[in-house]
């Protein structure tokens, strides 16, 4: 008998406005794609990774951290503007630079506090 493999796939869990971020990431990606899966709670793909987001009933007293950041691979122009859409209003952890491991790199917190890292593949 067959079995198919386990499939990863990380979820982010906001407390309230998830739609907001998607908003927001819709501008940075414009290929994004969202799948509604009830109230709450959607299945999207993002940059050919799918994720899950889901808006909390209950508040909790974590939040996202930059221990675990998405990592975006792309064109060094590409870099620039998807850095300037989500570091809108947010925190640059790593400024746009040229660093040992890539030719153009940010690393920054989006509004919602979501962790990105941007670089020049």
């Amino acid at each position: 008998m067959m079995t198919s493999a386990p499939k990863l796939t990380p979820q982010l869990m906001f407390h309230g406005g998830f739609d907001h971020a998607v908003a927001l990431w819709r501008e940075a990606f414009p290929d994004l794609r969202v799948t509604p899966l009830g109230p709450g709670r959607v299945r999207m793909t993002i940059a050919g990774q799918d994720l899950f987001l889901f808006d909390s009933l209950v508040k909790h007293a974590f939040d996202f951290t930059p221990a675990v950041s998405l990592v975006v691979e792309t064109t060094p122009a590409e870099v620039d503007r998807i850095a300037g859409v989500l570091g809108r209003d947010g925190e640059v952890l790593m400024p746009l630079d040229a660093y040992d491991f890539s030719p153009r790199f940010t690393w920054v917190n989006d509004r919602f506090g979501v962790s990105w890292q941007i670089m020049a593949a």
